[in-house]
């Protein structure tokens, strides 16, 4: 399955159960996950990878520079890595 497949598979569980989630397209930090989700004054980063997919190093910095200040951010590789969330 394609990263956009599993992109949008998560987009429409979260928006499902009342999250308003945002795909970043072009942003002007680079390595920012691809969809942010929030519900509730809660938001939480989701960076998408299909199975076998790796995260890039920037994508690593980031992440970890993010979790560093109290950011929620979730790897997923498919809807079993949001259900936290559902």
């Amino acid at each position: 399955m394609t990263e956009q497949a599993i992109q949008k598979k998560i987009t429409d569980k979260l928006t499902g159960n009342g999250w308003h989630v945002v795909k970043m397209i072009k942003v002007n930090k680079p390595g920012t996950p691809d969809l942010i989700a929030c519900k509730a004054a809660r938001c939480v980063w989701i960076e998408v990878k299909k199975q076998g997919g790796k995260l890039s190093k920037l994508q690593e910095f980031t992440i970890k520079q993010m979790r560093a200040k109290g950011l929620s951010v979730i790897v997923a590789l498919g809807i079993e890595d949001i259900k936290e969330l559902i």
